[in-house]
């Protein structure tokens, strides 16, 4: 098998294991996500929103752990992709899946400026740039929350779902997940749950999914 070791954007697998999955995942959207690898790996590791180490693991690490949580989303679902940094989950989730709107939110003006030129460049239609943090009123318009590296389970939980808002949030998480989730068993209100997949090339993905069930008013007599 023929292995890439250096050039910026390929992961240290079989280019033709990469090729295949980068179809698989981005299908129509493969020559965009060919694009935004370019642009995590040079403008992206440059302005230092991934670190200087990652440019042959952008497939590997980044993008297809991403796009791994696609099926997880329901058709045609508002999504926030919270701290979005260099765009991750959010934009892999975009390419992945044409039918979800997706606004990136990322409170970092130079991070704003890395995510605006991807999104023109990239032209998905329904993807959009949001500056701001939580509490943001896109988190209480939504369907879904998704995030990717911005804060322990406990405290992601109370930033992405607020109290009254019935949104589902998903978390990729590392191999800490269980305890995480542990962490907040039993908690009123909240369903926990964590998945293990597997992306495209077979890699194990945690997920955490958590979602705060609405406040029933109870009725006056």
């Amino acid at each position: 098998m023929t292995l890439d070791r250096g050039g910026p954007g390929l992961p240290e697998v079989g280019l033709a294991e990469v090729a295949a999955g980068i179809e698989r995942s981005f299908g129509a959207n493969a020559a965009r996500a060919r694009r935004y690898a370019e642009l995590l790996a040079t403008d992206g590791i440059d302005h230092g929103h991934l670190g200087p180490r990652e440019a042959d693991r952008i497939w590997r690490r980044h993008l297809f752990n991403s796009a791994a949580i696609a099926a997880l989303l329901p058709a045609g679902a508002d999504v926030v992709d919270l701290g979005s940094g260099a765009g991750l989950p959010g934009i892999p989730l975009a390419l992945a899946r044409p039918d979800l709107t997706i606004t990136l939110l990322e409170p970092m003006s130079r991070r704003i400026r890395f995510l605006d030129r991807c999104a023109a460049e990239l032209a998905l239609p329904r993807l959009t740039v949001r500056q701001g943090r939580a509490p943001d009123p896109a988190l209480t318009r939504c369907d879904v929350v998704v995030a990717r590296a911005v804060a322990p389970l406990a405290a992601l939980v109370e930033l992405a779902l607020p109290a009254g808002v019935g949104a589902t949030l998903i978390a990729l998480k590392g191999r800490s997940v269980e305890a995480e989730a542990e962490a907040l068993s039993g908690t009123p209100g909240l369903d926990v749950a964590v998945r293990c997949l597997d992306d495209v090339l077979g890699e194990p993905i945690h997920v955490a999914i958590v979602s705060r069930q609405p406040v029933v008013a109870k009725e006056v007599r």
